[in-house]
Order: structure tokens, then sequence, then C-alpha cells
């Protein structure tokens, strides 16, 4: 998918409103509404999806609706400050909700109330957002980083002020995709259950195709984050699922190595095997993440060193006024460490500290790169404490989760002020809607998480939750605190391969000219591939792959309307499994 030019700033208009109360509480709003997306979304694939021109889009079309009433539309400022607000709210999941948080449950079997799920995921993120203050002017203004989620959202803002016909056009199709996309999964979940189409081949070891999960899932949801990652992506997805559940599973199988031999008559063999095939998938992905964040250090620091000289900028805060709220924001989470879940003062400020500089350095990378390595952040924090505090799984888990939270909160912030400093907002607005955004978030997404995995040891890791990012912590957890011990017959040599793969595929696509590089798979989606179900590995190669030729037949259309219609099946599917979770819960 090309990537969009930077865009030049529009001239500053002081005239127009922007943090109005309805601009606050619509985003605030359609961010309670697209938190329980990603949050859905992020325990069933471990990927969240930024939800800013959903929201920008979504807000623009319900206050035109009531223009035939009198009601002012709503302006692309004020717009500005609705989007802003709800990305925030959906970023909640960056905070831990989807990875170490139920992590802590599966290794020690402690879940947090409520109360204390919501505090600690607010305090995670207020830090990240008091960080992105004080980098702005720095990182947008002097050193001129692209942020190129922020790129693609103001181009989309103008795109909908500037033509009335051209937003109601994308409105129809998000909330048509919507539909479509929910009406299929309360179908398939309520009514009937839709058919699963399974290759006809039985493999080594005994299983069948379909019990390895070579099946046809009837999920539009994959089908519209396929489009977003695209056909690499998509296309390693399918080459990881071939090579860890049509390779390595019947082999596990064959050899006898699985820590409890999955039921002969069972429909599905996720559970027993993904004990073993997660292994080497979290070692592909935590090895390639950490090269790919090492390689990306190098270039920041050698990049800095020719940029000495300049003069630095201030940021949105007065100096004083930022030392303060960095201090308040720090001691928020230090508290919140030692109250919550009772890590000594010295490690939980460390902790503190470290999201600091390392906030600081993901928001460089994510401005490079538009990724933002929330997963290298809490890996490093983990190996660091790993040492600092052997056999503290807590520490382990929950340090390394301020450090993913705030460089999390910290990025998508950095993104929504490039959307700004582009049409001409005021940073230190979007600064109070990101804070509005994030308390929203929190008790959205606390309460949405408790209500769709209300006993995360038995729900998560399963065919239903794979929940690949909570997989990954955990068992990172797990190795420093019991070592290779932990791990079942065969999975180490696995994981030390499938490490030195991660390497060399993490080296080759940073160091080897464009034109090959593009080429190579995708270290993180190979590794994705062997913890999630091969069904949804399948259905999200199938979306990339249509995406992909509907770029090339039609890419005038592909390009404005592509991410529309994926934002689309992601909101209605994953909406629907909320309403589902919540009717069962009810009933």
């Amino acid at each position: 998918m090309p990537a969009l030019p930077a865009l030049p700033a529009l001239p500053a208009l002081p005239a127009l409103p922007e943090l109005t109360r309805r601009a606050v509480l619509t985003g605030m709003l359609l961010g309670a509404l697209l938190t329980p997306c990603n949050v859905y979304s992020g325990l069933k694939i471990g990927w969240s999806f930024n939800m800013s021109i959903a929201a920008g889009l979504l807000g623009f079309a319900f206050w035109q609706a009531l223009a035939p009433l009198g009601v002012r539309g709503l302006g692309l400022h004020e717009n500005n400050i609705n989007q802003t607000a709800a990305s925030s709210a959906a970023s909640i999941i960056s905070s831990g909700l989807v990875a170490p948080i139920p992590a802590l449950t599966l290794v020690i079997g402690r879940t947090l109330p409520f109360t204390l799920l919501a505090l600690w995921v607010f305090a995670v993120s207020v830090l990240g957002i008091v960080v992105a203050a004080g980098l702005r002017n720095s990182m947008l203004l002097r050193e001129r980083l692209p942020f190129p989620a922020g790129i693609a959202t103001a181009e989309t803002m103008r795109q909908i002020h500037a033509s009335g016909a051209e937003a109601a056009a994308r409105v129809r199709l998000l909330l048509g995709a919507a539909v479509l996309a929910g009406g299929v999964k309360l179908v398939d979940a309520l009514r009937y259950a839709l058919p699963r189409p399974a290759l006809p081949v039985t493999l080594p070891g005994g299983a069948g195709a379909g019990q390895l999960g070579f099946v046809l899932d009837p999920s539009l949801l994959m089908l519209g984050f396929g489009a977003i990652i695209g056909l690499r992506a998509g296309l390693s997805l399918l080459f990881g699922a071939l090579l860890a559940w049509g390779g390595l599973a019947p082999l596990v199988l064959a050899r006898g190595w699985l820590p409890s031999a999955p039921d002969p008559a069972a429909e599905r063999w996720f559970g027993p095997l993904v004990e073993w095939l997660l292994w080497p998938g979290v070692s592909l992905m935590i090895v390639a993440a950490l090269t790919g964040f090492a390689i990306s250090l190098g270039r920041l620091y050698r990049r800095r060193r020719q940029g000495r000289g300049h003069e630095p900028v201030p940021g949105i805060l007065s100096p004083r006024v930022f030392v303060l709220a960095l201090a308040a924001a720090l001691a928020m989470v230090v508290l919140a460490q030692m109250r919550i879940f009772e890590i000594s003062w010295w490690a939980a400020g460390l902790a503190a500290l470290l999201s600091f500089v390392l906030a600081v350095v993901a928001a460089r990378v994510s401005g490079e790169t538009g990724i933002t390595p929330i997963g290298a952040m809490g890996n490093m924090t983990q190996l660091a404490y790993g040492a600092i505090t052997p056999g503290d799984l807590t520490a382990n888990l929950m340090s390394a989760n301020v450090t993913g939270g705030a460089a999390g909160q910290c990025a998508d912030l950095m993104h929504d002020l490039r959307t700004g400093q582009i049409i001409g907002a005021t940073a230190r607005l979007q600064l109070l809607a990101q804070v509005f955004g994030v308390l929203v978030g929190s008790l959205v997404g606390s309460l949405v998480y408790l209500l769709l995995i209300p006993d995360p040891a038995a729900m998560l890791v399963t065919a239903e939750w794979p929940a690949p990012a909570v997989a990954t912590w955990a068992a990172m957890a797990q190795v420093l605190a019991d070592g290779w011990s932990a791990a079942p017959t065969g999975a180490p040599a696995a994981a030390v391969i499938a490490g030195g793969a991660g390497l060399v595929l993490a080296l080759a696509e940073r160091l080897a000219p464009a034109r090959f590089a593009r080429w190579l798979p995708s270290a993180p989606a190979l590794g994705l591939a062997f913890i999630i179900p091969a069904w949804n590995s399948l259905m999200l190669c199938l979306g990339a792959g249509l995406a992909a030729a509907l770029w090339r037949l039609r890419p005038a259309w592909a390009q404005q309307r592509t991410i529309t219609l994926a934002a689309g099946l992601v909101a209605g599917e994953s909406l629907a499994g909320v309403a589902i979770a919540a009717g069962r819960m009810i009933g």
C-alpha cells in the first residue's frame, strides 16, 4: 500500500471553536463505543486498530445528520478534538488490558477488581500523555518526524470537511460493513453455526487438517484486519500457519512431545498444541522485536548526533508545569505499583523512570515507521527485572506493563498531535482531550475486559480467545523465573532455532536493500501464526489478498475506501461479540 505524502500545514484559524463541550462529549462517547473493539480484537489476535479515522468519520456524520434541525455541523478543529479523545480511549489496551494484566492471572492466579484495574490503566496512560507533552515540539517542529498515522488522519479529515458527499459515502460504507459483520457474528453465535469447511487431509500424527485448524472461519473481522495489515504480513501469516500447524504440529504429535495428549474425538486440537507451539512462536517474535529495536536505536542515535547544534524548542507546557506534571505522573505510577501489586518502592521507582526513557524512544520509532514497539519495550523491561528481581513474577509483569503502556499512549498522542499540526489545531487543547479520552477508556476498557473474560485462567490461550500477547508475556515471565525447565519436551530446541530465525529476519529486513527486504517474511506475523489458530491466519491472508487485488484493479477507490471498509468490519464484529458476552452474562 503506497505511503501517504507529508501534507503542508494549514494556517492556524483561531476563530474556529476547538475544545467545545460537544466535541469532548462526542469523543468520549465514540471512545466508549470503539474501545470494546480493540479489547475484543486484542484478545483475539493480539492487534488493535487506530480509531482516529473512524472516530472522525462518525463524529462528522452524526452532527451533519442534525443539520436539518438547525444544528451547526462539527467543525474541522472540533472534529480533531473528537478524534483525539476517541483514539486515546481506544488505545487504552496498550496499558495492559490484553497482555500483562491477563498474563498476571495466568502465572500467579490474581485478577484485579474493576476499580483497581481502571485506576491502574489510567495511571499508566497518564504518564505516556505527559511524556508526549514534552516531546511534541522537539519531534514535530525541530526533527519533523512524519508520524504516518497522523498524516493519514489529517488527509481524511480534510477530505470529509471539504466535501459533504465524500463524508456521507465513507460513513455509509463504514456503517454498512459494520452491520454486515455484526449480523454475521450474531447469526453464527446465536442462531446457526455457520459452516467451517476443512481440508479433507490427514497429516502425520493422526490429525486431520480440520483438527489442526485448517478451516475457513466466517469472521469478517479477520478479513478487515487482513486488509489493514497488507499483503506481506498476510502471506507471512499463511506461511507461518503452514509451518507451525501443518509442519511442526504433526511432528510434535508423532513424537509425543505434548504435555497432555489431545482428545481424539475433539473437533479442534488447538489447546494442547499451542502449549508447545507458543515457545518457538514467542521466541521468534521477541528476538525479532528486540533486534529491530536495537537497530532502530542505533539509527536514531546517529541521526541525533548529526542533528546536534539545533536550538531546543519549548514544549506544549512551560518547563515548570511540565516538571510538576511529570513528577505527579511518576508518583502516581509508583504508588499504584506499591499499593496494588506490593512492589517495593525502589523497583517501582526504577520502572517509572525506565518507562519515561523508553516512551521517548518508542515515540521516535513510531514517528519514523508508524509502528509503536510496545511489545519490545515490555520485553526489555521484563529482561531487566528478571535480573533485578529474579523469581518475582508480579514485578516482572507489572513493571513491564508501565513501560509498554506509557509508550503506547505517548505514541498515540504524538500521531494525533501530528494531525493537529497539519490542520492548524492547538496542541494544548489536544492534550486535554487525550486526558478525557484516557479517563473514559480506562473505565470502559476495564469493564469490557472483565465482561468478556470473567475467568482468564480457563478462557485465555484457547481457540476462542487465543490472546497471543498474553501468551507471549506469560511465557517470558515464566522462563525468567523457572528457566527452560518450564518448557515441554523439544520446545527449548525449537525456541532456539526460531530465535535464530527471528534474528536473521530482523537483520535482513533492516539492513538489506529495500527491493530485497520487501520480499522477506514479516517476523512478527510469522511468529504470531504459531500462537493463533490456523483459521485466523487463513482469513487474515485472504483479507490481505482481497485488499491487494482491489488496490490493483481500482487504486483510486481503494485509496479512499479500503481503511473505511476494514474499520467497519472490525467494529461490527467486535461490538457484536461484546454484546453477545453481555447477553450471556445477563441471561
